[in-house]
């Protein structure tokens, strides 16, 4: 009984010692919102109405540039690296062995299921004829087999290697991108869309079929090539979560967080004038830039969160954050149902915005839609959320 007792007591001064340290069970509620807000921008600017009447904030820069919806995809990337730095330190007692199953079955899943929605719904239909979608044109590389191959990348480094060794690496594969892209791109202009590294290597090992064909070309943004520099977004999500619980959700730590955003933002564009900022390339320049907004987001939502207490508006975003790859999923293969299936001559989806969402006007409708299909998304999220069903891999 005095031994419990003095045990606790004891307990009790070292919690008072650290009183702004995060203990490793402690929840990080901002890193659910800052997910959630990152999924509810990425179904909106993913499902438009109409693709040619949106608004040109919620369309990706056409090539060199930035929009907003440029930086849905890498603040994905950078709430994973924020995740794992909570996940990592349950590895620190594992095995070798157990540590790089786990990596490897993650990374596996993560791509395999990523293939899969590419060839959803595994039929097409052909002159009125259903048959089996051929694999021999179906995309290899994408959204989650980027978020893959970035995770296993960062994974394995931040296992095997100390922190500070990471970050000196990360900048390193950032210049090593720049100088494969001059090297080994067209001399004339090795960074546009004919003549960049990346093409050149995609259509080397899987074809001009097994690339994606929205830009009018076989091109793959998500390409091979391009994900070196993807995987130091991931670092940077890391590296901004540990030093977020190494130091506590106080003034100093949103402080240097936002300080850190800054001057990667003044980097980034001087960078810019050499290695232009480009989401399609995802250029190193273009990493530097969405990594020092993040930065800046996070410390915003922090801010908001953590310091002024105001959380009657994170329930929502929550929703999202609590189950991402599960809704992030939903939202696209619902998508492609709604494409595969026709009313009359128009699909699905274009019926229902022309007949339901066309009042609002082109644009208006266009947005309306969009933010309706989140909502239906966000539904969904809610059951879920309310039984308690979260999905991990």
């Amino acid at each position: 009984m005095a031994e419990s007792y003095v045990l606790r007591k004891i307990k009790s001064i070292l919690e008072c010692q650290l009183p702004a340290a995060m203990t490793n069970t402690q929840r990080f509620p901002a890193l659910d919102v800052f997910r959630g807000m990152t999924i509810c921008l990425m179904i909106i600017v993913n499902t438009p109405g109409d693709h040619l009447h949106t608004f040109s904030p919620l369309l990706h820069a056409k090539w060199h540039g930035f929009t907003p919806t440029d930086l849905v995809f890498p603040s994905f990337l950078f709430a994973v690296g924020n995740a794992m730095s909570f996940t990592m330190q349950k590895w620190e007692n594992r095995g070798t062995g157990f540590v790089l199953g786990k990596i490897t079955k993650r990374t596996l899943i993560i791509f395999l299921l990523g293939y899969l929605m590419y060839w959803f719904p595994f039929v097409a239909n052909d002159n009125g004829q259903w048959a089996l979608s051929p694999v021999s044109h179906t995309r290899i590389f994408g959204v989650l087999q980027r978020i893959a191959l970035c995770y296993c990348l960062a994974s394995l480094m931040l296992y095997f290697l100390k922190e500070k060794l990471m970050v000196i690496i990360g900048i390193a594969l950032l210049l090593l991108y720049w100088v494969l892209c001059v090297v080994f791109g067209d001399a004339a202009d090795p960074f546009s869309l004919p003549g960049n590294a990346g093409l050149s290597l995609d259509l080397w090992l899987m074809g001009d079929a097994h690339l994606y064909h929205g830009e009018g070309v076989a091109f793959d943004p998500e390409g091979l090539l391009s994900t070196i520099p993807a995987a130091v977004n991931v670092i940077g999500g890391y590296v901004a979560g540990r030093f977020i619980q190494q130091k506590g959700k106080q003034y100093e730590t949103i402080s240097v967080l936002a300080l850190a955003g800054f001057v990667l933002l003044v980097l980034a564009y001087f960078w810019n004038f050499v290695f232009p900022i480009n989401k399609k390339l995802w250029t190193s320049s273009f990493v530097l830039h969405t990594v020092a907004l993040d930065c800046l987001l996070l410390a915003l939502v922090m801010y908001i969160i953590d310091i002024r207490k105001q959380r009657s508006w994170t329930p929502f975003f929550e929703v999202f954050g609590k189950n991402p790859l599960f809704i992030y999923l939903l939202s696209e293969l619902l998508v492609t149902l709604m494409y595969t299936f026709r009313v009359g001559d128009t699909s699905l989806y274009h019926w229902i915005y022309q007949h339901v969402f066309s009042f609002a006007g082109f644009y208006w409708g266009s947005l309306l839609f969009s933010v309706c299909y989140m909502l239906l998304c966000w539904c969904v999220g809610y059951w879920m959320n309310s039984r308690k069903w979260y999905v991990r891999v």
